[in-house]
């Protein structure tokens, strides 16, 4: 889990495909990775943290190395996720569709399921490669209780999850207030946050 490829040679594994930049990581992003892998019965979940998201202005608030440690420590007991680094060590943008064609080469017979959330459908037309997306792998929309999503730019499948509020950035807030995160985030993640001083200006 701490490492970056998960190569096999066993019998086809449903995989599941989760990016984003986890600045940090909460809970909302592991009860909806949980969800959608028990709706799709996935063998596995990546966890894939950008190095740089294409539609994101400035710097993340931390660092790669940083970002890396949470996730570990977030993803550690639950054995169907895994951490992924590859879009951290190969640096520069981070695009989904060359990540995509790597897993492809690397588990040409498995099942590869992109999960998105439901903001990011709306922008997928607008993705580099777009049309490539749902070749490479099953584009899965990450959709609330009662939202209304009829369609994206990419054929996709909608899978509802449970709503969860919270966000990246209510954490960070609540760090720069001085206020609990707790049960936002892992106890494990707090922990990191407070020890590394993290998201405090």
């Amino acid at each position: 889990m701490s490492g970056r490829h998960f190569i096999h040679t066993g019998p086809r594994v449903r995989l599941g495909i989760f990016g984003g930049s986890f600045d940090p990581i909460h809970i909302g992003h592991l009860i909806v990775a949980e969800a959608a892998a028990d709706v799709l019965r996935l063998d596995r979940v990546h966890f894939i943290p950008a190095h740089k998201q294409p539609f994101k202005t400035g710097p993340h608030l931390a660092s790669s190395q940083d970002r890396a440690a949470m996730l570990r420590r977030a993803l550690a007991g639950n054995s169907r996720f895994g951490l992924d680094l590859r879009e951290i060590e190969r640096g520069g943008v981070s695009y989904t569709t060359d990540t995509l064609r790597d897993l492809r080469h690397e588990l040409p017979s498995d099942e590869l399921f992109l999960m998105v959330g439901a903001d990011a459908a709306r922008e997928l037309g607008k993705w580099r490669e777009a049309e490539a997306l749902a070749r490479l792998a099953e584009v899965v929309v990450l959709s609330r209780p009662g939202q209304q999503l009829s369609d994206c730019d990419v054929p996709c499948r909608f899978v509802e999850v449970p709503a969860i509020g919270v966000s990246a950035s209510l954490v960070r807030e609540a760090v720069r207030r001085g206020t609990s995160i707790r049960y936002l985030v892992p106890s494990a993640v707090a922990e990191y946050i407070e020890s590394h001083s993290l998201y405090t200006v």
